[in-house]
């Protein structure tokens, strides 16, 4: 199967941003326990997307297998797949924290199937072509969840998605790719057939901001996002599931799979085994509204899980 058209192009780029300290964590992990004798070798090169709840989920992993004397470098907030997956196929990125529908609609331009363990399947065909294995999915999952203010969900009666053909027009705030893409804006329009214009708007603040004053009806967000939940704002049912079920799973280079064996597996399974949609929802919490690094919110839930 083929990865994204445009990972070519961005090879380039993904190599160039690498090598930038900019990216992320950078260098070796600090903080971490001693590697053990039997564990040393080259660090497991751990990546992450750049948004909060890939970073925590990056850390939460890095953090699990330092525990258990794993070396550990973090190439942390990179970018999209488009930058990532050429050094995940190439062994330069080594383990992932993957979304498993977003993996497939995005990652190879596929149709996600409606369940986590059919999702994980597929994505496992998928990726073994380029030498990428997965390991279990974890219950939490992260995916494109629609809000609108609350009192306009109580003055029109809004709880689904396709409550909105009540309005007369609607305009869905979202980035600039939600506007081509059936988990967002093409599936209101495609699929709910919803008389609906797309305004793009980058930053989630500015996109917030609107949503509050009214330039735009709904917004799209992540499901761990902290305004989901928030009584300010109502949260919509996608009722003709155009979201694809978005369960956490790591995506892991198979060579170095192979070469650190089962207990590596084990490590990070157990970390899957825990986490939950409503605990990175806090987590996300702590990082985008309190101020906390990803670091030491990710290093809170292994103690408390006992993982570290």
């Amino acid at each position: 199967m083929r990865w994204t058209r445009n990972i070519r192009v961005a090879a380039a780029v993904a190599a160039t941003a690498l090598g930038l300290a900019a990216c992320g964590g950078g260098g070796d992990s600090g903080g971490g326990q001693p590697a053990a004798q039997s564990k040393g070798g080259a660090p497991i090169v751990v990546a992450s997307f750049n948004f909060t709840d890939s970073q925590i989920l990056a850390e939460v992993y890095a953090g699990a297998l330092e525990a258990k004397g794993y070396p550990v470098q973090r190439k942390l907030n990179i970018g999209s797949r488009e930058l990532i997956y050429p050094s995940l196929k190439s062994g330069e990125l080594q383990f992932l924290p993957e979304y498993q529908g977003a993996a497939i609609t995005t990652g190879f331009n596929g149709e996600a199937p409606k369940d986590a363990k059919s999702e994980h399947a597929k994505l496992t065909e998928l990726l073994a072509p380029s030498g990428v294995s997965l390991l279990d999915y974890a219950q939490a999952e992260n995916k494109n969840t629609f809000i609108v203010k609350a009192d306009l969900a109580k003055q029109h009666g809004l709880t689904k998605i396709s409550d909105l053909k009540k309005l007369d027009k609607v305009i869905l705030g979202g980035g600039p790719e939600c506007e081509k893409r059936i988990p967002c804006f093409l599936g209101f329009k495609d699929v709910y057939k919803l008389n609906a214009s797309f305004q793009a708007i980058q930053e989630a603040g500015p996109r917030i901001e609107a949503l509050r004053n009214g330039t735009i009806t709904a917004v799209t967000v992540d499901s761990v996002n902290p305004l989901v939940g928030d009584p300010q704002f109502t949260a919509l049912q996608d009722d003709l599931t155009i979201v694809p079920t978005e369960n956490i799973v790591p995506a892991v280079n198979k060579k170095v799979l192979d070469e650190r064996g089962p207990d590596f597996a084990a490590a990070a399974n157990a970390v899957s085994a825990k986490l939950t949609t409503e605990e990175l929802r806090e987590l996300n919490k702590r990082v985008d509204s309190d101020g906390e690094q990803a670091a030491d919110v990710a290093k809170d839930w292994l103690k408390d899980k006992g993982l570290a």
